[in-house]
């Protein structure tokens, strides 16, 4: 006879232990509406419970989206090397309003933007493999492209880099 497992129902908590929960959830790190929202739907609340309880939170400033979007913004950038359209991926993924996303980005200066840009071109380079100058820059544009970086600045990079090391 074989062991089933039981599949279990989260229990459902009281609202105002949800509440609590989620404030302590907040206090930790900077959090999305969405990401408190999906938590307190977690507990096994009902929309109008999670709605009020995201209010309050509101209320009391432990839920910020202009302060979220600051944080994710320069933590994927300084942190992670992420490129803009990355992050706005992100942004979007948490349902982040345009006006925040435009304040968050305000904490990414240009000239640091286009040296991490750099940065990871130098990097990269050296470790491809290819016999031609063509196969060189698609392979270093797919690389930037996938850290987010946009093709106008790929492109003014790769050009810089490849001209400064030709013979």
């Amino acid at each position: 006879m074989a062991f089933q497992y039981e599949e279990r129902k989260p229990k459902r908590l009281d609202p105002k232990v949800a509440k609590l929960k989620a404030a302590d959830f907040c206090a930790y790190q900077e959090r999305s509406q969405q990401e408190v929202r999906d938590k307190l739907y977690g507990y096994g609340l009902h929309h109008d419970e999670v709605e009020e309880i995201l209010s309050d939170l509101i209320t009391d400033n432990f839920i910020n989206e202009e302060r979220f979007a600051k944080a994710y913004v320069g933590g994927k950038f300084r942190i992670k090397g992420w490129g803009k359209r990355k992050i706005l991926q992100g942004l979007k993924h948490h349902r982040i309003s345009d006006y925040c996303i435009k304040k968050g980005f305000q904490e990414i200066d240009p000239d640091d933007y286009y040296a991490t840009l750099m940065r990871h071109a130098e990097k990269k380079l050296p470790t491809i493999k290819a016999e031609n100058q063509y196969t060189v820059r698609g392979k270093l544009t797919q690389h930037l492209v996938m850290k987010g970086f946009e093709g106008d600045l790929i492109r003014e990079v790769i050009e810089e880099l490849l001209n400064s090391t030709a013979p």
